[in-house]
């Protein structure tokens, strides 16, 4: 349910216990239609002619097949692609466990791989206490961070897509679920400092390969309690904007999620659930103001794919949602650039001045600065030291930061 107010649609159901859309920074306008997995840049590339390649072709066969050339460039090496490669290893085993029966799970189609729900119910008498345990145990799985919301069908995909055999299917699986447990892993920060590289890759690599096992073990405790829980990676539903309903960060002006402890270099996943669980609330710590005066992702994209200026409710193309005001980027112009690559990207996380080590106290500085009036000097400051700057692929190998 919905009422229109200025022309921005506020939510007026229990998404994040009321709190809605303002506390999280939507806005949604009066032409907003939920998302189609079809259209999602990726699944386009296997079925739309615009975006089909040669290149996009060698692009997915390079990440499970063996490269019969390779580029000179420092960073395309064989060794980098075998890195890169291995690091996705976990990740695509279980991506392809049930590759028979036409499922891509974690990309395409929720995971499957938990043993049934319990036949006894553990009885949950404070949601509050419950969602920090779950929160608790989930840092014990590896959860770089970890936040809780209500399930908003807004997010969730209206049709599945196989790129498989290229047909829509039904998205139920979240059917009767209440909440939404969402989860960050930190990608490595020298690996990302590489990019462009089929070396930086790794970073993306690694950081879903343990979100894969985060999430199922999440879930499978969850079912051991006797409640329903479905794992999820990049399928079922938008992540971004349940991770900032969860608390877990910003929408910055890459059209990435921007995390006070690792800045937009992050790899999320989420677990649905009935369990009662109590809900966490957005968090804004100055993001959109820096973002308003920082546009080191809208120069350092090589494919002009990031739009500089305020947030719009304009599309780009069809991989866009429509009737969501936000900063936005051009999946087809991104996508090309990955495929002429033969890599991921990464450069809007490279050159972000959210994207620190933050484990380092002059950085916590940093961040705090980004969120007063004082990010002017911050920007000037970063840009001075050289932050954001390119680590060459040999260096990184030589184990030099």
């Amino acid at each position: 349910m919905s009422i229109e107010t200025d022309n921005t649609l506020i939510a007026t159901g229990t998404i994040n216990g009321g709190v809605g859309d303002m506390a999280a920074g939507f806005e949604i306008q009066p032409d907003f239609e939920r998302f189609d997995q079809k259209n999602d840049v990726f699944r386009r590339s296997w079925w739309d002619e615009r975006l089909q390649s040669a290149k996009a072709t060698l692009f997915y066969e390079t990440y499970r097949e063996p490269l019969k050339t390779f580029r000179k460039a420092d960073g395309f090496t064989q060794k980098d692609y075998a890195f890169r490669n291995a690091s996705w290893h976990v990740n695509n085993v279980l991506t392809e466990i049930n590759a028979e029966q036409d499922r891509w799970e974690g990309f395409t189609d929720e995971f499957t791989l938990y043993r049934d729900v319990a036949q006894h119910q553990q009885t949950v008498e404070d949601p509050v206490a419950a969602a920090e345990e779950v929160k608790h145990i989930s840092t014990a799985f590896g959860a770089d961070l970890v936040g809780i919301t209500a399930y908003d069908e807004r997010w969730v995909y209206t049709q599945k897509f196989s790129d498989m055999s290229h047909t829509s299917r039904p998205n139920d699986a979240t059917e009767g679920m209440t909440s939404v447990i969402m989860t960050a892993q930190a990608m490595d920060y020298d690996l990302i400092r590489t990019v462009p590289s089929a070396l930086s890759g790794a970073a993306t690599g690694l950081g879903y390969s343990y979100d894969a096992m985060v999430v199922l073990s999440i879930a499978q405790y969850i079912r051991n309690l006797g409640y329903n829980a479905v794992a999820s990676l990049n399928d079922t539903a938008l992540a971004i904007p349940m991770a900032i309903q969860a608390g877990l960060g910003e929408y910055g002006k890459n059209g990435l999620l921007i995390t006070e402890k690792f800045g937009p270099r992050i790899r999320l996943g989420k677990v649905f659930t009935d369990m009662p669980l109590a809900h966490d609330t957005p968090k804004k710590f100055g993001v959109t103001e820096f973002c308003n005066q920082c546009n080191r992702c809208v120069k350092g994209c090589p494919v002009k794919a990031i739009r500089g200026g305020a947030p719009s409710a304009e599309l780009f193309n069809q991989s866009n949602i429509q009737g969501v005001t936000k900063w936005s980027v051009d999946g087809e112009k991104c996508f090309s650039y990955w495929a002429a690559q033969n890599s991921d990207c990464s450069i809007c996380i490279r050159t972000c001045p959210y994207n620190k080590d933050y484990s380092k106290w002059w950085h916590r500085v940093g961040i705090r600065l980004a969120g007063t009036r004082l990010r002017g000097l911050m920007l000037k400051l970063d840009k001075k030291l050289g932050y954001g700057d390119r680590m060459k692929p040999k260096q990184w190998w030589r184990g030099s930061t």
